[in-house]
C-alpha cells in the first residue's frame, strides 16, 4: 500500500472530523468541542473531540485515530487467520452524539480503513463504516429522511449497495440478548474491497459525508420540543440498551480495547447518564410503546 494512498485516506478523515464538529457545534449553539490529542505507546495516536453540557448535545464525541503495530490482537486473527504475522494500520473517524432533549435521537457514525502488510506479499486492505439512528420517540419524517440520505449516498455505486448495507445494519445493530434492534438503522459495511481502491475509497467518503447531511436537519426540527420527567426517564432507560450493545457486541470497542487503544477515547461513546429499571414495560397505547411497535422493527423505510 503506497504512502500516497494512506495519506489521502488520513487527510480525508481529519477533514471529515473538522467538518462534522463545526456543524454539530453550530447546531448546538452554546458549546464547543474540546480537543485531546494522544499517542499510543505501541504506535500511532489520535485526536479526541468531546462536547459536553451544550444546549442541545448533552455529550458528544467525534474521534480520529490512526494506530499501527507489528501484529494484530487475537480478536482479529481468530476471524481472519490470513492476517497472522502481518503488521497493520487502522485509521478512522468514529462519533456518537447523545442529545439532551429526548425527542432528538442519538446518532452514531464511523468510517475507517484497515491495511495489513507482510514483506513479499500483497497487502490486505478494506474499508468499513456506516451510520445509524437511535430515537427515543419516533417520527416517520425523521426516519424516512435519514434513510433517503443514506440511499442517495450509495446510489452512485450501484442499486444493490443501499439494500445490502441497510440490511447489514439492521442485523448488526441488534441486541441478541434482548431480541430487539438498537434503533432504526441506516448503513453498515465492513471488509469492503470488492471494488478497486479508488472506488472503495469514494464510497466510504460518500457515506462519511452523508452523515451530517442526514442528522443535522433532525436535530434542528426536534431540539426545542418540550419534554418532562417522563420523557427524560424513558430516554435514560433506552440509553441502557446503547450501553449494552457497545460493551457486549461492538467490533470497534472490542478491537480498540484488545489492541491497546486509549480507553478514554474508546468509551467516549457511552452516555453521561443512564438507568436500568427491572422488568420495565411501556404502557399499551403510550408514546413509549409506539417506539417499540412502529419503529424498533425491521422496515423498508424508503
Amino acid at each position: 500500500m503506497s504512502d500516497v494512498s494512506l495519506q489521502a485516506v488520513k487527510d480525508y478523515l481529519l477533514g471529515l472530523q473538522d467538518r462534522i464538529c463545526e456543524q454539530l457545534a453550530a447546531e448546538d449553539g452554546s458549546a464547543q468541542f474540546r480537543e485531546d490529542s494522544w499517542e499510543r505507546e505501541q504506535g500511532g495516536g489520535g485526536r479526541s473531540r468531546v462536547l459536553e453540557n451544550g444546549d442541545v448535545i448533552e455529550k458528544g464525541g467525534v474521534n480520529f485515530s490512526h494506530v499501527f503495530g507489528a501484529q494484530l490482537p487475537p480478536s482479529a486473527t481468530a476471524a481472519r487467520p490470513e492476517l497472522a504475522g502481518r503488521s497493520f494500520q487502522a485509521m478512522g473517524v468514529s462519533l456518537v452524539i447523545h442529545p439532551k432533549n429526548p425527542y432528538v435521537p442519538t446518532s452514531h457514525a464511523n468510517v475507517r480503513f484497515f491495511v495489513a502488510e507482510k514483506e513479499g506479499e500483497d497487502p490486505v486492505w478494506w474499508f468499513g463504516g456506516g451510520f445509524d439512528l437511535t430515537p427515543y420517540y419516533g417520527f416517520e419524517e425523521d426516519v424516512v429522511g435519514w434513510h433517503r440520505t443514506a440511499k442517495a449516498a450509495c446510489e452512485p455505486f450501484g442499486d444493490d449497495i443501499y439494500p445490502e448495507f441497510k440490511h447489514w445494519c439492521d442485523d448488526y445493530f441488534h441486541l441478541k440478548h434482548r431480541d430487539e434492534p438498537r434503533g432504526v438503522g441506516g448503513l453498515f459495511f465492513d471488509d469492503l474491497n470488492r471494488f478497486d481502491f479508488d472506488t472503495s475509497f469514494a464510497l466510504m467518503r460518500s457515506i462519511g459525508d452523508a452523515y451530517i447531511e442526514a442528522y443535522r436537519p433532525i436535530m434542528a426540527r426536534r431540539k426545542d420540543h418540550e419534554y418532562g420527567e417522563r420523557e427524560r426517564n424513558f430516554q435514560l432507560y433506552r440509553r441502557g440498551r446503547y450501553v449494552e450493545f457497545n460493551l457486549v457486541y461492538d467490533r470497534g470497542t472490542i478491537f480498540g480495547l484488545q489492541s491497546g487503544g486509549r480507553t478514554e477515547s474508546i468509551l467516549m461513546s457511552l452516555p453521561p447518564l443512564v438507568r436500568w429499571d427491572y422488568d420495565w414495560h411501556p404502557q399499551a397505547g403510550s408514546p413509549e410503546s409506539e417506539l417499540y411497535d412502529k419503529f424498533l422493527i425491521k422496515r423498508e423505510w424508503v
